[in-house]
């Protein structure tokens, strides 16, 4: 259901003199950055991503629409809606760290393909990237199980540009199903889709269909190491 078709109330001013489109599409690129990208937030939102690529050319959203960018990233609506008060509601005494609103994933400068060897034995932390617990919780994911990667190459072109940020969930390190997981292979990372076969063995398919399938037999299963299911990459594959 897409929520801009819903309501035609116009809610970005508050009153007196009507706020600039600049500064309401501001708080609209902030509140993308909180989701991970512009395609990861109308995803969360539930709205079209041709509905937000409107909205951040200066047209109007509606009171649904309004409600649900401020609740899937944790902002206050009348921060989001006027500009005007604390960006982020305030929180109780009594609140947990479990109840935060944001959790930071590190993003290490191991990147797929790039020949690293064993990532977690040298890569370093650049940053943390803020992910809303809420995102995390919907899609069954715990931040402790959690690393971002760079990805280097065309290979999944489609559906990982080039120097792409994917985030895995390292707890998910065997196949569990056919899925893209970055994998160590001869020393080198890659992301890339895993389909197995019924002898056993296991298709190692790129996206970009310029690069050819491989198969890894049951019997070479121990050259095979997974790191981690990919869950996003700009925007969440799960």
């Amino acid at each position: 259901m897409k929520l801009e078709s819903q309501d035609t109330t116009q809610l970005s001013g508050s009153g007196g003199e009507p706020e600039s489109d600049k500064a309401f599409i501001e708080r609209l690129r902030e509140i993308a950055s909180i989701a991970g990208s512009a395609s990861a937030l109308a995803k969360a939102a539930g709205i079209s991503q041709g509905g937000l690529q409107r909205y951040l050319k200066g047209g109007e959203p509606t009171r649904p629409v309004l409600i649900s960018l401020a609740k899937c990233t944790g902002v206050s609506l009348a921060w989001l809606m006027t500009g005007e008060g604390e960006k982020l509601p305030r929180q109780s005494a009594t609140q947990t760290d479990s109840e935060d609103i944001y959790a930071y994933v590190p993003l290490y400068d191991a990147r797929c393909s790039a020949g690293n060897g064993a990532w977690n034995e040298r890569a370093q932390v650049l940053t943390s990237l803020a992910f809303t617990r809420y995102s995390l919780r919907k899609k069954g994911l715990s931040p402790a199980n959690l690393a971002c990667l760079r990805n280097d190459g065309d290979s999944m072109l489609g559906l990982i540009d080039d120097d792409d940020t994917v985030m895995i969930d390292l707890s998910r390190d065997s196949l569990e199903g056919e899925g893209v997981y970055v994998i160590l292979l001869d020393d080198h990372l890659y992301a890339k889709r895993l389909q197995r076969q019924f002898d056993g063995a296991i298709h190692i398919i790129s996206e970009n269909k310029a690069y050819p399938m491989m198969t890894v037999p049951r019997a070479s299963m121990n050259q095979l190491q997974i790191i981690g299911r990919v869950v996003w990459a700009g925007g969440w594959l799960i």
